[in-house]
């Protein structure tokens, strides 16, 4: 099927991006003790955790465009 060719980013919330980030020890280790006792994994506890500071700093910001159903 056929894609659209410079379709606005909106159109498709599903589409998930990559990104390389790094941490300092100490907060990497925190990272890993709340997934643990959340038993989800470490990718889960830092989108959840950026989704609530990019809600917190951007009220206007249209969240249903990138948060899952």
């Amino acid at each position: 099927m056929p894609t659209k060719k410079n379709a606005p980013e909106q159109d498709n919330p599903a589409r998930v991006m990559r990104a390389s980030v790094s941490f300092p020890l100490r907060l990497y280790r925190g990272i890993e003790e709340v997934a643990r006792e959340k038993k989800v994994s470490l990718a889960w506890v830092i989108r959840e955790a950026v989704e609530k500071y990019v809600a917190d700093q951007s009220p206007l910001f249209n969240q249903a465009a990138w948060r899952k159903p």
